[in-house]
C-alpha cells in the first residue's frame, strides 16, 4: 500500500460532550503513528518500506466503527487490564464488586473501561524535538466499581529510533488497584495481509501463569520447559499453536501471561517478533513484570482499515502488564496503588526493517 494517513474527518466527533479527533505523529525517518483520544487508541503505525509503506496495526477507518468495537483494538485498557475473577476483590477487608463483562469475570475495566472514554489530548514536541501526545483522564471514585478518584496520564512518543514509547502515570486519593496496558494488534506483514502464524517470536520468560477455562490464573507459576509455551528461543507462532496442550485448547491458541525474567522495574528487552517476508522486526521493552501474548484467536472482523478483513489469528498482542487477577493472588506482584504514591510504567515498541 502507498503511505496514506487515514481521513481525519472520519475521526472528528463529539462523544460524551467531548471532542474526539485523530492525531498524527511523524519522525525524521518517515514513520507515522496515528492515535485517537477515544480510548487512547493506536489507530495506525506505518513503516516506510521502499517507496511504499506497511501499516502494521489493525484498526478501523472511522470513529463510529471504533465505538462498536468489541476487540479492544489499540486501546489503553484499564482500570484493570486483563481479568479479575468473578468481578470481585478485597482491599483492607472490604469487598469491591465490579461490572462483569466476560462470562463471570471482569475484563479490561468493565462495561465502560478506559477504552470507551474520551481522553484530554495535548500534542507537543519533547526535548529531543520528537512528536508526542499526552492523554489524560480522571476516573471518578466508584467508576465501574473501583475505589478512588484516579488521575491517569498516558504519553505516546514517536521517537527518531522508530519507537512507539508509552509512558504511563497515575495517582489516586484512595487505596485502589491498577493495571494498565496497550492492546494494539500487530501484523508485521501489514494489517489485513493474512495471519501472524509465520511470525517468529521470542519471549524472555522462563515461566507463565496457567489459567482455568475462563482464562483466570490458577495461581500456579509453571515452567515453560518442555511445553508449547517455550519461546525462549525464537520460533514461529504457528509451530505449536494447535498442540494437544490444555492451555492452548482452552484458549484456542495463545492468550496467557508470561512471567518475565526480570527482578526489578528497570526498562528491559522482553520480546522480539519478526516476519521474514517483509523484513520487519518488533522489539518490546518494558518496566512491567509480565506480558500477555495473545495470538488473536477470537478475531473475526469483516471490515477493518482499507476494506481489509481481520480473521482469526490475523493480529497478535504483546500486552505488557502486571499479572491477571493479581488482587486475588497475594503471591503475584502487587497492583495496589496508595494515596501519595505515583504509578509509573514505560513500554516501548521498537521497529526496524532488516
Amino acid at each position: 500500500m502507498e503511505i496514506d494517513n487515514l481521513n481525519k474527518t472520519n475521526f472528528t466527533k463529539i462523544i460524551d460532550n467531548q471532542e474526539v479527533s485523530l492525531f498524527n505523529l511523524t519522525n525524521k525517518n518517515g514513520f507515522i503513528c496515528q492515535i485517537t483520544n477515544f480510548g487512547a487508541r493506536i489507530v495506525s503505525f506505518i513503516i516506510p518500506v521502499g517507496t511504499s509503506g506497511i501499516d502494521v496495526v489493525l484498526g478501523y477507518d472511522s470513529i463510529e466503527e471504533y465505538q462498536n468495537d468489541d476487540y479492544y483494538l489499540g486501546v489503553v485498557a484499564g482500570r484493570y487490564a486483563n481479568r479479575i475473577a468473578n468481578g470481585k476483590f478485597i482491599l483492607d477487608a472490604k469487598e469491591y464488586s465490579l461490572f462483569v463483562n466476560n462470562g463471570p469475570n471482569t475484563l479490561h475495566g468493565g462495561q465502560k473501561g478506559f477504552d470507551k472514554v474520551v481522553w484530554n489530548a495535548r500534542p507537543f514536541l519533547n526535548e529531543n524535538n520528537e512528536e508526542a501526545l499526552e492523554l489524560s483522564y480522571l476516573s471518578i471514585d466508584g467508576e465501574e466499581g473501583f475505589p478512588g478518584n484516579l488521575k491517569v496520564n498516558v504519553t505516546y512518543t514517536l521517537t527518531n529510533k522508530n519507537e512507539i514509547k508509552i509512558d504511563y502515570s497515575a495517582e489516586t486519593d484512595a487505596k485502589t488497584v491498577l493495571n494498565l496496558t496497550n492492546h494494539a494488534y500487530f501484523n508485521l506483514k501489514g494489517a489485513g495481509e493474512g495471519t501472524i502464524t509465520s511470525h517468529d517470536l521470542s519471549l524472555n520468560a522462563d515461566y507463565f501463569t496457567p489459567t482455568d477455562a475462563g482464562a483466570i490464573p490458577t495461581g500456579e507459576i509453571r515452567s515453560v520447559s518442555n511445553t508449547p509455551m517455550d519461546f525462549r528461543i525464537a520460533r514461529k507462532i504457528g509451530e505449536r499453536i494447535n498442540d494437544d496442550y490444555v492451555e492452548l485448547i482452552q484458549g484456542i491458541g495463545y492468550d496467557h501471561n508470561w512471567v518475565l525474567n526480570k527482578e526489578s522495574n528497570a526498562l528491559s528487552h522482553v520480546a522480539t517478533v519478526s516476519e521474514a517476508s517483509t523484513g520487519i522486526q518488533l522489539n518490546v521493552f518494558t518496566t512491567e513484570p509480565g506480558v500477555q501474548f495473545y495470538s488473536g484467536n477470537y478475531l473475526n472482523i469483516k471490515k477493518g482499515k482499507y476494506a481489509k478483513s481481520y480473521p482469526t489469528r490475523s493480529g497478535f498482542c504483546l500486552e505488557t502488564q502486571h499479572f491477571p487477577d493479581s488482587p486475588n493472588h497475594e503471591d503475584f506482584p502487587s497492583t495496589v496503588l496508595n494515596p501519595n504514591e505515583t504509578y509509573t510504567q514505560t513500554t516501548i515498541y521498537q521497529f526496524e526493517v532488516k
